[in-house]
């Protein structure tokens, strides 16, 4: 059948399929390059055995005498087709086709044209069937680790306040539309100027903190900032990061290491891991001479 131009409708029976044998599919129909033409032209090529055999199969022929429904012998009917076409393997000698194993080769290459979509890779199957017998293949093996390390390198950089060496800052302000996902064009001036600073970082949201009410001010204590979206950390911010990450590397001496490690453990990786890296040896070096030449403050929950 034709629900819609340009597509047919099969209609089959999928006999290992118990309790669901009746199958339909939907394939785009055409030259005899399409699905639905292919099947159209084999419906046309069997008429005249068709008129001499009743039979609802599509392959009716003429073979040893007598006219035949279905494929006899399939293995020996592949063989012979891989040779009289001379197809070899990697070995020089003919191959040995598998249709089954053919079948995953192209359910394969079905799933990573559908990105992995079951709704649409699930053709012909239920869904749980296509995951487990079509989707869970050694050559998609790549693809889904290539996925899962998409997913979790989104999943932090959501958690991860902006970071901007000076290069970055500069074509920021150039053309502050660049981060119209975290902050309005508008707030960009104010953020980089220090006029929303706090502490360890600039704070593009503080009446939208991801740690508190919408329209509430964030209560989050002050190294929050190093694991919340909002903040911006620029090379201004650096020797108030470098003072902090001092103090909590004197704390080593005093705290037992699981204490030390429960309290400040995730915020000193965030500042050696991910922070720093970010900027220059130069850009460092001169924020330890900042540190070393200015008082800073060191907000007093920072002991507690």
């Amino acid at each position: 059948t034709n629900p819609h131009a340009g597509t047919v409708e099969l209609r089959y029976l999928k006999r290992r399929a118990r309790g669901a044998e009746h199958k339909s599919m939907r394939v785009r129909d055409g030259g005899s390059g399409t699905p639905g033409g292919l099947m159209r032209r084999l419906i046309d090529v069997t008429a005249v055995a068709r008129e001499h055999l009743t039979d609802d199969c599509l392959w009716l022929y003429h073979n040893v005498g007598g006219l035949r429904a279905g494929i006899v012998d399939p293995k020996f009917q592949l063989a012979a087709w891989a040779r009289r076409h001379g197809i070899a393997g990697d070995d020089g000698k003919p191959l040995h086709l598998l249709l089954s194993r053919l079948r995953k080769t192209h359910k394969a290459l079905w799933y990573t044209k559908t990105e992995g979509h079951m709704a649409r890779f699930a053709v012909g199957h239920t869904r749980e069937v296509a995951a487990r017998h079509y989707a869970d293949l050694p050559s998609l093996r790549p693809l889904h680790e290539a996925a899962v390390a998409d997913a979790f390198r989104a999943a932090v950089a959501a958690a991860m306040p902006t970071v901007l060496p000076p290069t970055a800052e500069q074509a920021l302000r150039e053309a502050p539309e660049q981060v119209a996902s975290l902050m309005s064009a508008d707030t960009v001036g104010p953020v980089l100027d220090g006029e929303q600073d706090v502490w360890l970082a600039a704070c593009a949201g503080f009446h939208s903190s991801p740690f508190a009410e919408p329209g509430s001010p964030c209560a989050q204590p002050f190294w929050g900032c190093l694991d919340c979206p909002n903040a911006v950390i620029t090379a201004r911010k650096l020797p108030a990061i470098l003072a902090f990450l001092a103090f909590v590397e004197e704390q080593r001496c005093s705290l037992p290491a699981s204490d030390w490690a429960a309290k400040f453990g995730r915020v000193h990786t965030r500042i050696t891991v991910q922070v720093l890296p970010v900027f220059s040896d130069a850009v460092i070096a001169e924020a330890r001479r900042q540190m070393g030449s200015e008082r800073l403050y060191l907000p007093p929950e920072a002991r507690a």
